[in-house]
């Protein structure tokens, strides 16, 4: 297994620092790799990798396992003295990750401390709609929402982040976000499980900061989104990690506002993709790298030799035939994360090769389907209104959707309650990354996928669940739906109640 020594990196940085600079003087006509309209800066990996604290939580008489989560004002050093104003969840930046097994009755108590209203959404749970945290359960400064459901899904990595209509990408790129972990003993016991050693967050981010150091949008003002200048894990900016283990398993999570990363590692080596957004896969995919669209996650495990460092990095992502991939992030190339190998390294077992049960929904048990047009800032040709009901779904039903981005710019395809299984793109059997549970996914324009999904339960007509590009100034633009479910033989109205908070139902 070949390495990336730290003599070598500047070399390849210097390199893809030339091939930006000479595509922005050129308008970003050429195709080399490492071009960019909005490059990234290098950065040495100086700082110890911050691993978000577990959350602590109390458990009631009734065995509900409750969190504690307040959404704050901070300050965050990104870089060295500078102050930069940020928001986090129990602290300045970013949140703790909050951990429950399968089958447990869990309660975040969440306080607002802003200075304007905000909500937490559970992205990737199966939950109640009035538990869901999306635009409809807005939490007022000074206010305390406290949803509770029972974990009934695959282990899994999930996250949580704010879901106020027009206001997302503001509130997550400000610092608002953590990982929810679904445990499950059963679930493939053999991979890499200490938290914050051999089982690592991952949460990657681009920012950009301006004169005065604070984060700015500003950037690229144009579709899809920011194109950060600077890349950051965890909140740290020129992270490494310690391993002390044969084997680390890295819970890669998207929380970028409109970047795509394609992650691997910049030898190229192999690593084993053992899950997606929903849970583990049913066997493990050997792949060199991984594509993340903003909200996607992704679980690997890397082996690593005594002493040897590897670099993760994001390199060129794949973003289909786009227009202009320069501008969209398509000739980025760039460092995320170091791992540095211990002299001595503990043990660890392989890969199982069977990691989980992971059932195919038939396509015969579909009894809907329904076909969805993607585009900037509507979805059907429709763009976001909170009083509209887009879609009625009926308690117990398996549907298939089909997607399709129209427009030859980057979106991807979220949908809130349920994890969906990609049937085929374009008529073609999904490849081994899109084989398990997901809930979001990448759309290439003018490729058709089709998801099927099952909507087990939790039916109320006047509480809808989001559907929507995670693209985050897509989202607030207006790309986004709503569905209900409903009991079967029901029909609810197409509109739902407004008042003059513009829909919100506290």
């Amino acid at each position: 297994m070949t390495t990336t020594t730290p003599a070598a990196r500047p070399l390849r940085r210097a390199l893809a620092a030339l091939a930006a600079g000479a595509c922005v003087l050129a308008g970003c006509s050429g195709s080399a790799s490492g071009s960019s309209a909005f490059p990234v800066e290098p950065v040495d990996f100086t700082t110890p990798l911050a691993i978000p604290p577990l959350a602590e939580s109390r458990v009631e008489e009734d065995g509900t396992r409750v969190f504690e989560l307040t959404a704050q004002e901070g300050t965050s050093e990104f870089r060295p003295g500078v102050a930069t104003p940020t928001w986090g969840f129990d602290g300045p930046y970013l949140g703790p990750t909050l951990r429950a097994k399968v089958g447990e009755r869990v309660a975040v108590e969440v306080t607002n401390d802003l200075g304007e209203a905000t909500t937490v959404h559970w992205h990737g749970m199966h939950l109640p709609p009035e538990m869901d945290g999306g635009p409809h359960q807005m939490i007022e400064p000074g206010e305390t929402w406290r949803p509770t459901w029972v974990i009934d899904q695959p282990a899994a990595t999930l996250w949580y982040h704010p879901h106020p209509h027009g206001r997302t990408e503001q509130h997550v790129y400000r610092g608002l976000a953590g990982m929810f972990l679904l445990d499950d003993p059963a679930a493939a016991p053999d991979l890499p499980a200490t938290y914050g050693v051999d089982d690592v967050p991952v949460v990657v981010q681009d920012k950009h900061l301006d004169d005065e150091g604070r984060l700015t949008l500003d950037r690229n003002s144009t579709e899809p989104g920011l194109m950060g200048s600077m890349v950051m894990v965890n909140g740290t900016v020129g992270a490494y990690h310690e391993v002390t283990t044969e084997r680390v398993r890295l819970r890669l999570l998207n929380a970028s506002t409109a970047r795509t990363y394609n992650l691997g590692f910049t030898d190229e080596r192999t690593f084993h993709l053992v899950g997606t957004d929903g849970g583990l896969l049913a066997e493990p995919h050997e792949t060199s790298r991984v594509r993340l669209s903003p909200g996607e996650r992704a679980e690997v495990v890397v082996e690593l030799e005594p002493g040897e460092v590897a670099t993760l990095d994001s390199d060129s992502p794949d973003l289909g035939d786009v227009a202009a991939p320069a501008a969209f992030g398509g000739r980025d190339v760039f460092e995320v994360l170091e791992l540095r190998a211990a002299p001595t390294l503990t043990p660890s077992p392989p890969v199982p090769d069977v990691l989980a049960e992971v059932p195919r929904i038939p396509e015969s048990a579909a009894t809907v389907t329904r076909e969805l047009e993607v585009a900037v800032r509507m979805i059907n040709g429709r763009s976001m209104d909170l009083s509209r009901i887009d879609e009625v779904v009926t308690e117990g039903a398996t549907e298939i959707w089909e997607v399709r981005s129209i427009d030859p710019l980057t979106h991807n395809f979220h949908i809130h309650d349920v994890q969906f299984q990609v049937l085929d793109v374009d008529g073609e059997p999904p490849p081994p990354e899109l084989a398990g549970w997901k809930d979001t996914v990448y759309l290439e324009p003018r490729r058709t996928y089709r998801l099927i999904m099952q909507f087990a339960d939790y039916s109320d007509p006047d509480s809808p669940y989001m559907f929507h590009c995670h693209l985050l100034r897509h989202e607030d633009e207006g790309l986004m739906g709503q569905l209900v479910v409903v009991e079967p033989g029901t029909e609810p109205p197409r509109t739902l109640p407004t008042g003059d908070d513009g829909g919100h139902n506290h």
